[in-house]
Order: C-alpha cells, then sequence, then structure tokens
C-alpha cells in the first residue's frame, strides 16, 4: 500500500507542476464546454422565443390592394413595409439578403374574393436561410389563419355551419413533465461529460507511460524492487482522480450555467441540482476505470508522447459513439442497454434530468458490468506491466 500511495503521489504532483496541461484538462474541456453549450443554448432560446414575439416587418408589393388582409396582419404583430417595385426586383432581394421575405398581392385579389374563388399571393422567399425560413413561417402561418377565418365568413354567409369543415376534432394531451421536456435540450449532456471525464485524465495517462518511456525515465522506475503491477495501479489511480476532478468541475459548471438559461419560458425544469450531481459523479465512477486502463494501455503500446496522443485522440470517440447513434434515434432504455459502458450511464443520467423514476436493475447491471470491465481492462495492463518489451 505504501508503494501505491508513493507512485500515486508523485504521478499527481507531476501532473499538477505541469500547469499548461493541467489547465487544458480541467478548465478548457469540462468548464469552457459547458459554457459554450449554456451560451448556444441560451441564443437559441432568445430566438425562439424573440421570433414570435418581435415586431415582424414585412416588405408587401400591392398592399393597397387587400386593405383587410394588411390590417389581419398588423393584428399579429407583423408590420406591412413597401417592397420592391416588382416580383423581379422581389426575387433579387430575397436572394442578395436585403430582405428575408417579400409578400406579393395582386391586382385582382380583391375581385377575386368577391367572385368567391381562389385569390392568389406568393410569398418569396429563400429557405436555405435559417432566418428567413423562420420569418416565411410566421407569414405563412398568419395567412393560413386569415384564409380559414374567410373560409368560415364565406360558409356562414350561405347558411352553412362552419364546423361541417372539421369533422374530427383532435384534443392533443401532453403527459410529458417540464423535467421531462427539458431532456429535449440536455440530451446531450451525457456526451459532454464522457468526453470532459476522459480529456481530464488523457493527458497524465499518456505521461506516464509513453511519456516516461521517452523521457527514459520508465526504465528506472521498473527495475526498482517493488512490484509492476502496483506501480501501475497508482498511475491509474491518479489518472482516475483527475478524471473525477475534470467531471465534477464539469458537472458544477452545467448546474451553474442552466441556472441563466430562460428554459421555464419554454416550459422546462430541468433537475439538474446538487443531487443530481452527486448521482451523476456515483455513475461515472466505474467508468473512470475503464477511461483511465484503456488509455493507459493504448499508450503502453506507444513509442513517444505525440504518437501515444494521436492514437488516444482517436480513443476518445469510441465510447461517445454509441451515445450519439442512441441520441438521434432518441431510444429508450432498456436491460441490454446496460451492459454497455458509457450509453449506460449517459441513458440513466438523462432519465434522471427527466426526474423519471429509474429502474434499480438497470442502475445495477450498469455499475457492475463496467467495474467488471474496468477491473478486465486494469488486469490487461499489468500483464503488459509484465512484459519487457514494454520498455520498446
Amino acid at each position: 500500500m505504501s508503494t501505491f500511495l508513493a507512485v500515486f503521489s508523485k504521478e499527481a504532483r507531476d501532473y499538477v507542476r505541469d500547469r499548461r496541461t493541467l489547465f487544458t484538462s480541467l478548465l478548457v474541456g469540462p468548464v469552457f464546454g459547458p459554457i459554450l453549450f449554456a451560451f448556444v443554448i441560451d441564443l437559441s432560446i432568445d430566438r425562439a422565443i424573440g421570433g414570435t414575439s418581435e415586431t415582424l416587418e414585412l416588405p408587401v408589393i400591392g398592399a393597397e390592394h387587400a386593405p383587410n388582409l394588411i390590417r389581419f396582419l398588423e393584428s399579429r404583430n407583423i408590420l406591412p413595409v413597401n417592397g420592391p417595385a416588382d416580383l423581379d426586383a422581389a426575387r433579387a432581394a430575397v436572394t442578395s439578403g436585403t430582405h428575408d421575405v417579400v409578400l406579393r398581392i395582386p391586382p385582382e385579389f380583391g375581385q377575386r374574393l368577391l367572385d368567391g374563388v381562389s385569390a392568389r399571393v406568393e410569398l418569396v422567399s429563400d429557405l436555405a436561410n435559417s432566418a428567413g425560413e423562420r420569418e416565411t413561417r410566421r407569414v405563412r402561418n398568419a395567412l393560413n389563419e386569415y384564409n380559414g377565418q374567410l373560409a368560415a365568413v364565406r360558409l356562414s354567409a350561405r347558411g352553412i355551419s362552419p364546423m361541417l369543415m372539421q369533422p374530427i376534432n383532435v384534443d392533443s394531451v401532453d403527459v410529458s413533465t417540464p423535467s421531462g421536456r427539458s431532456a429535449m435540450l440536455l440530451g446531450m449532456l451525457g456526451y459532454f461529460f464522457v468526453f470532459s471525464l476522459l480529456m481530464g485524465g488523457m493527458n497524465l495517462a499518456i505521461d506516464s507511460t509513453a511519456g516516461e518511456r521517452e523521457r527514459g525515465s520508465l526504465e528506472p522506475l521498473i527495475s526498482l524492487p517493488v512490484d509492476r503491477e502496483t506501480l501501475m495501479l497508482g498511475k491509474i489511480a491518479a489518472t482516475c482522480l483527475f478524471m473525477m476532478l475534470a467531471l465534477t468541475l464539469s458537472l458544477l459548471a452545467f448546474a451553474v450555467a442552466l441556472n441563466f438559461l430562460p428554459l421555464t419560458k419554454l416550459g422546462m425544469t430541468p433537475n439538474f441540482g446538487a443531487g443530481t450531481v452527486g448521482f451523476a459523479l456515483l455513475l461515472f465512477l466505474p467508468f473512470s476505470l475503464i477511461g483511465a486502463a484503456m488509455m493507459t494501455l493504448v499508450a503502453s503500446f506507444t513509442k513517444s508522447f505525440k504518437e501515444a496522443q494521436s492514437w488516444v485522440s482517436i480513443l476518445l470517440f469510441a465510447p461517445t459513439f454509441p451515445i450519439l447513434i442512441v441520441s438521434i434515434l432518441t431510444l429508450r432504455p432498456r436491460f441490454e442497454f446496460m451492459f454497455i459502458p458509457s450509453l449506460s450511464q449517459h441513458l440513466l443520467l438523462v432519465d434522471r434530468i427527466k426526474n423519471e423514476p429509474l429502474e434499480p436493475t438497470h442502475l445495477a447491471v450498469s455499475m457492475i458490468s463496467t467495474l467488471i470491465i474496468g477491473i478486465i481492462l486494469t488486469a490487461v495492463c499489468a500483464r503488459r506491466y509484465q512484459k519487457e518489451g514494454l520498455l520498446g
């Protein structure tokens, strides 16, 4: 135990002394990542909310042909303004980005309405432009609403109930909770946490193996009269420590950043308090052993720090790939998923954020299977440290 603690403290002190590497591992990813994520979410929410509440200036060609339509648009917070001279000029203005959307009302619009036939309007927009697509959708919704009102008036004028046009009335029953709806935006948090955890110990895992071999300090270390397995366990334990430290910083950064997001305006209330932070730390603790052992093992087969950094950087995406697939397919937790490290932690954490009851069996299988895989990888590392080929 004394040898284990000596190796553990030695690796931890060496890592702390490397201020630049420590700053990159514990601040750039775990702290700045959540802040950047929160900023992007906040910007998206502001654009989504502001897009419906702010006044939209709509260039209109031929506004004098439909005064009632113009007044209706104004009642929907859409302010008609003078548009381009004609349809060709409108197309050119939208293409160049001068306007996002232009509405053209033909001169025969009013007469066709009086005749009881369909009147045509033209909405010029560029759907490849996200801002233009949002404004076009807003104007189109207003025009559809006006269209429905005119249809109801026409039916009423002929003594026909407008309800005949709606034989089925669909009432949506939403069973989601505010915490459950928050998972729509925060469903990728597991990806960030896995990545932050691995980044926190990556440089230490590389430096304690490939780095020491490159500096020539590995041979004197393993030539000491101590068990090589103890040396390896001390290095892996130090790597796990900084992985969990990086994860803690990332969780706290997210917990603080979420307080500044206007999620309540969207009817979302994420369950991400101190209890969730503690649950995530306990949930990812076995996975830190997998990450540390996996990166130590890969680095032991390389001959230089740069070579190890290249291979381990590629290795970082292996645990995050299942999370991306499941997030895209929006799959729910299943028993067989609990045997997959990183994926099981992600699914359980999302359920915790949604404030849904956790299946005890899923939680037990996830932690036990992840711990077993970590122990197996650690044993493989121990065998690798017993071989003289470790010195290259």
